[in-house]
């Protein structure tokens, strides 16, 4: 098992990409904290890991207000003692142009999007150089971070952030031995925020069809494993060749 014994949390776990990712972490031996602003549908994913002999604790995280962050921390430090791995999963869109989006909507989306991996990451990190002995953080980015598009101008713009977020976070980072690094799904199980998955949903990638949420999962566990030792600060697009076409 390549995360025996760690202590992982991983936002927006609830569903899609976020609930693969804390199986296949827990299937690894981890002990996984399912974060999500729904308790119910956290609690759903921990139940499901716990039936199958694994360790879960469902987290209420609105990850843009620091004093609920804090609570989360001391919580999964209270409950297992530490924290070895963050995986920054969840986001919000908003679907919108320039003109239709108002600024009340600009500001959320950028608070859970963008603020929301630097509020958690701050104080998991905290944790992490308080213990010594390193630790792993991988944040979901976008390919939408990449380029523009002719929608979703504050989520393409949170996305472009977390990138830099992700370079700037591994050099400050790394010399406490936390390793940084980011993923850019394209396409993959249902749009963001959303719960149903259309496997016929219209993609321009080299495969011809959707992503699956767990091939992210198993590229975030290279990151996080001691297979990725020397990977720090990069970007792995998960997109089926997409962005070579940019």
């Amino acid at each position: 098992m390549k995360l025996q014994n760690k202590v992982a949390i991983i936002t927006g776990a609830g569903r899609n990409i976020g609930a693969d990712i804390a199986r296949l972490f827990a299937a690894e031996g981890a002990k996984v904290v399912v974060a999500d602003m729904d308790l119910g549908r956290g609690e759903a994913i921990a139940s499901e890991i716990r039936s199958k002999g694994g360790e879960a604790l469902a987290a209420v995280a609105d990850i843009s207000s620091v004093e609920n962050v804090q609570a989360m921390v001391r919580k999964v430090v209270d409950t297992w003692g530490r924290i070895d791995i963050l995986v920054n999963n969840a986001a919000i869109s908003d679907n919108k142009t320039i003109f239709d989006i108002t600024k009340e909507e600009w500001d959320k989306t950028l608070s859970v999007s963008l603020t929301g991996p630097f509020v958690v990451s701050k104080y998991v990190a905290e944790q992490m150089v308080k213990q010594g002995q390193g630790g792993r953080i991988v944040n979901i980015a976008s390919t939408s971070g990449h380029m523009g598009r002719e929608s979703a101008i504050a989520y393409t713009s949170a996305k472009a952030g977390v990138l830099n977020l992700t370079r700037s976070m591994a050099i400050q980072l790394a010399p406490h031995n936390i390793r940084v690094n980011s993923v850019s799904p394209n396409r993959i199980g249902s749009p963001v925020g959303k719960e149903e998955f259309d496997p016929t949903r219209k993609v321009e990638n080299l495969k011809g069809r959707p992503g699956l949420p767990m091939e992210v999962a198993t590229v975030v566990l290279f990151l996080v494993s001691d297979d990725a030792e020397f990977v720090i600060g990069q970007d792995l697009k998960v997109d089926a060749g997409f962005s070579i076409r940019m």
